[in-house]
């Protein structure tokens, strides 16, 4: 079974690139109108509110760039950087003792591009 893995590893390449995997702007239209609004702004000051009611020509410059990033097989940077916010588990808890790290969970905010 080892021999085999390194002779199928030897010339993989990777997923096929057809049809079957590109994004079309209707695809990334309507993941960005189905997405929750509300929520907090990313590291650029970005919300979902941007991407809903910005020009009509967004969604193919989006999906042109998310296909351009499984043929080069590279995703930026900036879409694994995120910050954590603490958020207290319960409020109630607050003020009958005292406050630990233990009393906080933590919410990561990623960049609004990424998440579409």
């Amino acid at each position: 079974m080892k021999d085999e893995y390194d002779r199928m590893r030897s010339t993989y390449s990777g997923y096929c690139t057809d049809d079957a995997f590109c994004f079309d702007a209707e695809l990334v239209e309507n993941t960005i109108c189905n997405m929750n609004r509300g929520k907090a702004a990313d590291i650029d000051g970005i919300t979902i509110e941007h991407l809903c009611y910005c020009h009509s020509l967004l969604p193919c410059v989006l999906a042109k760039f998310f296909n351009l990033m499984i043929t080069a097989g590279k995703v930026p940077v900036k879409f694994g950087q995120s910050y954590t916010v603490p958020i207290l588990k319960d409020n109630t808890s607050m003020y009958s003792k005292t406050v630990t790290v233990c009393d906080f969970r933590g919410i990561s905010i990623s960049s609004i591009v990424s998440s579409v």
